[in-house]
């Protein structure tokens, strides 16, 4: 079971540190080339912020997922580190469970039932359909889930699953 479970753990990490990356490196040449047209040629290329800004919210929701799955989201410490350790784990345990709560069914129920009612809404430069943004959450959503079902096993467990932070 560990095995089966480091495997999905490396996969999802390296995925998603893949497509942040690329999202992130295309967000950046867009932003320059919206510079460049701006203050050289005097022409702003128009659809540039639109696009930045989608792949923003997709960034967003790519590195939420990736934060999960590596442990690395920003938290409170103070409550759990006064905790004995069958007490973190009882405290982990029951936040996880609640993270997989709400990654169940607002972001991904939820996204997806926002992506459908988008489906006739087109963006106003670009003219694609507002589901193909609202997507990333259900899509994220997923990865969310399998990230917490990891993380509920390491906690119940107590054994740490290996293949993130690569």
């Amino acid at each position: 079971m560990n095995e089966i479970l480091s495997v999905i753990k490396k996969w999802m990490t390296r995925l998603l540190a893949g497509i942040a990356t690329v999202l992130l490196s295309v967000m950046t040449l867009l932003v320059l080339y919206q510079v460049f047209t701006r203050y050289v040629l005097n022409s702003p290329a128009a659809f540039t912020e639109e696009l930045v800004r989608y792949f923003l919210i997709w960034t967003g929701f790519i590195g939420a997922a990736y934060a999960f799955i590596t442990r690395e989201h920003m938290c409170l410490v103070l409550v759990r580190d006064s905790l004995s350790p069958a007490g973190r784990r009882i405290l982990m345990t029951v936040i996880d469970v609640l993270i997989l709560l709400f990654a169940v069914f607002v972001i991904t129920i939820g996204g997806f039932k926002l992506a459908l009612s988008a489906q006739k809404v087109f963006s106003a430069l670009l003219g694609i359909p507002r589901s193909l943004v609202y997507a990333m959450a259900p899509i994220s959503g997923l990865f969310i889930i399998l990230a917490q079902i990891i993380n509920i096993y390491e906690d119940v467990t107590g054994i740490t699953i290996e293949g993130g932070n690569e």
